[in-house]
């Protein structure tokens, strides 16, 4: 695998957690070698994290200036107007059966955060604005993706399968295959590229196609036969030798089949037209990482229950405990809180952990908790996130209302002990994405016995409306409002209906979504893959 993410190394959204749940899952079933490479950025403690550096085979050669062994490769990253190399090294552990190769470049370890710039290093110089994303986006992803290969050659391993996750490291198999140096090498091996997010801003795309031709070495035809607006778009230039997928069936229903795709830049008709169809597979998750009867020990919780068996004693002293401390404004590391929460340990609790963004719907969400707080006093809200300025500003000024106080809480920020913990007290979990490719939160939190409540659209269609949380399909404050409704109510005339609907989500997780059981779709799309790559060499051949 290749990627820019991966859990409990560097993160920014649900590709880490995919890219290691799957890779331990495939790891963990029938001896498979697998392997993962990403960048060391500047943020990661590499010895802290157990790694080593990696000594890669041959004779070693010695700098005359350092006396050091080189275990370098040298790659090319050319501009238009200049043949220029970079020099990369790794770093190499194995976690969970999982080999993972860190690569070590001046232009990952400058960097402090995955895709953007931080406020320290907005500090250091004024136009690395915090948020932004980093000026060398796309020669960062090609960095990665030749090295990735560099690295397979040097070892002189010939994978079966090369699985690129997102846009990131989707023009490796147009390099696998147009590029001779790996085409041989790689001749036999299969790739598959798993579409995250094909929302616009996500493609990593690149204007600039000198700049594309130079940088990836790519013929200028291929640039060419992969434009969408006029950019080339990674997806375009791997649809021809790699297996496509989307993290949800009905993502990928939506992308080829529905004037939703508008919001891709119509990525999927285009798609469609070239006779490629999306696969969709579900994202899964691992249950074991999320278990409230090991709460206490394995997500720092107050208490532990068990959601499967009914048994909520913990729950509700994790609810009382969050309750308490938010009783009273204070910082909580980088987490910065507006309002606060009254201890009403009896009233539904509706919580929202994500990003402050108008595709995560925050913007309904604001419309639809002003009318329900004005009607409605027997509820609190409690929001964990950042992201929108204007969002982030239009829910503290909520959160700091007088007329609210007690009853709404807004932590500016995020940290993951705390979402464990808001995830735990919560009763209801509010997702009202204006799209959502797949989701893993509404897992998290069904687990945790928060029942979500979602926008009936892409991956979030897997929550079944009154059996394990519920859903609404208009994308309004007022369709979300309605729904939130019928949730309280039936909090409040029928308890024992929500406690049946909390067990009910937790076996269907266990026994639909469970990287165990998703595992054997990908293991699918790997056999395509490779009988795709050898239908390739049989026509090259024929040629």
């Amino acid at each position: 695998m290749v990627s820019r993410e991966y859990d409990g190394l560097a993160g920014a959204g649900g590709v880490k957690d995919v890219c290691r749940q799957l890779a331990e899952s495939l790891a963990g079933a029938g001896g498979r070698g697998v392997r993962v490479v990403l960048p060391r950025y500047g943020f990661m403690d590499v010895q802290a994290l157990g790694f080593a550096p990696l000594r890669l085979p041959g004779s070693p050669c010695v700098d005359n200036e350092t006396q050091g062994l080189i275990d370098t490769l040298s790659l090319d990253m050319s501009y238009p107007d200049e043949n220029r190399r970079e020099r990369v090294s790794f770093w190499h552990s194995v976690r969970r059966g999982v080999r993972i190769y860190l690569v070590e470049a001046e232009r990952f370890a400058e960097k402090l955060g995955v895709y953007t710039y931080t406020a320290e290093e907005e500090r250091l110089r004024s136009w690395q604005r915090q948020g932004a994303g980093h000026f060398d986006y796309f020669a960062m992803n090609i960095l990665l993706q030749k090295a990735a290969l560099g690295l397979m050659m040097a070892l002189n391993e010939r994978p079966d399968v090369i699985h690129c996750q997102d846009g990131h490291t989707a023009v490796l198999p147009a390099m696998l295959r147009e590029m001779e140096g790996y085409r041989q090498f790689f001749r036999q091996t299969g790739a598959v590229v798993t579409i995250h997010n094909a929302g616009i801003g996500y493609h990593q795309e690149v204007a600039d196609l000198p700049f594309a031709q130079a940088i990836t070495g790519l013929p200028a035809q291929v640039i060419n036969d992969s434009l969408l607006g006029g950019a080339f778009d990674p997806f375009l230039a791997a649809a021809p030798h790699a297996v496509l997928n989307t993290v949800s069936e009905q993502y990928a229903r939506e992308l080829q089949e529905s004037d939703d795709d508008v919001r891709t830049g119509w990525l999927g008709h285009q798609l469609r037209l070239r006779g490629i169809t999306l696969a969709g597979v579900t994202n899964g998750i691992n249950p074991a990482d999320f278990n409230a009867s090991r709460g206490k020990a394995q997500l720092g919780l107050t208490a532990s229950f068990d959601v499967a068996k009914g048994r909520l004693a913990g729950k509700r002293a994790c609810k009382e405990s969050l309750l308490k401390s938010l009783g009273s404004r204070r910082k909580r590391g980088k987490v910065s809180q507006a309002g606060r929460l009254a201890l009403h340990l009896d009233q539904p609790l509706l919580t929202f952990i994500g990003r402050l963004t108008a595709q995560k719907g925050v913007d309904v969400l604001l419309a639809a908790c002003d009318e329900l707080l004005r009607e409605d006093s027997g509820f609190q809200l409690l929001v964990l996130g950042g992201g929108d300025p204007d969002l982030e500003e239009q829910l503290a000024t909520l959160a700091e209302a007088e007329e609210f106080m007690g009853r709404i809480c807004f932590l500016r920020g995020y940290d993951q002990e705390l979402a464990s913990k808001v995830y735990a007290a919560g009763d209801f979990f509010l997702i009202p994405s204006l799209y959502e490719p797949c989701g893993l939160t509404d897992y998290i939190a069904q687990l945790l016995g928060n029942l979500p409540i979602v926008h009936h659209v892409g991956g979030l269609v897997k929550v079944l409306d009154g059996r394990t949380g519920f859903s609404y399909r208009e994308h309004s404050g007022e369709a979300l409002a309605e729904a939130v409704r019928r949730a309280l109510a039936l909090y409040r005339l029928d308890p024992a209906a929500i406690r049946n609907m909390q067990v009910q989500a937790v076996q269907h997780v266990r026994e639909q979504y469970s990287w165990d059981r998703v595992k054997d779709r990908y293991l699918s799309l790997y056999d395509q893959s490779v009988r795709m790559a050898c239908t390739a060499l049989v026509r090259e051949v024929l040629a």
